[in-house]
């Protein structure tokens, strides 16, 4: 029998799932599942935060106007799990087929995932991506790849 620790970090683990899925459909309602209404996310692109669920979708939204065809990859997601609060950190990486039609391998990037336990739901509550950056020239590294 599994003990709740367990059932919450394979809903958890759904809730990521969830995102990959969204992507690859090019799904917003199904993107909106995953994460809680107030979301905070520290993305990647300007400005420094996105607020709420609607900001969230709207990043994700560009995402498909850059694609015709996307595929998201989540390596090595590591989660700490309370009762009604989980942390998670993972590797991902959003590539496919632009709307050029040239394909693209993407770039691995850092997520830090904040859930809260909602009425029952695990939802995620934060998410943060990032880049390493080279500190004396001050560009993005983006060709580097998680350990196999």
């Amino acid at each position: 029998m599994s003990t709740q620790r367990e059932v919450d970090e394979a809903e958890i683990r759904r809730q990521v799932h969830k995102i990959v899925e969204g992507l690859r459909a090019k799904d917003l309602e199904g993107l909106k599942r995953p994460y809680a209404k107030d979301v905070v996310s520290f993305d990647v692109e300007p400005p420094l935060q996105h607020v709420g669920l609607e900001a969230k979708l709207k990043n994700w939204a560009n995402v498909f106007l850059v694609f015709e065809s996307v595929t998201y990859e989540v390596r090595d997601l590591t989660l700490a799990v309370g009762d009604d609060v989980a942390f998670g950190h993972a590797f991902a990486r959003l590539s496919g087929t632009l709307k050029d039609g040239a394909a693209t391998s993407g770039m691995w990037v850092r997520v830090t995932y904040g859930f809260r336990k909602i009425d029952g739901d695990w939802l995620i509550a934060h998410d943060q991506v990032s880049v390493p950056i080279d500190i004396q020239s001050g560009r993005a590294v983006l060709d580097l790849e998680p350990s196999p």
